[in-house]
């Protein structure tokens, strides 16, 4: 099974954290901080297991 995904349109930001350039698959929005992939993964909830 193939999926015919048009590329994602990246978009320059710069990193709310480490201040670095870096690029996010979405428009960043004004006042919302941004975090390069690096930041992201200290920032990011915490995953539960279900089990």
């Amino acid at each position: 099974m193939s999926y015919d995904r048009a590329p994602r349109e990246m978009h320059k930001a710069i990193c709310g954290d480490c201040n670095q350039e870096c690029e996010v698959p979405f428009k960043p929005t004004e006042g919302r901080p941004v975090y390069c992939r690096d930041c992201y993964q200290k920032h990011r909830p915490a995953r539960s297991s279900r089990y």
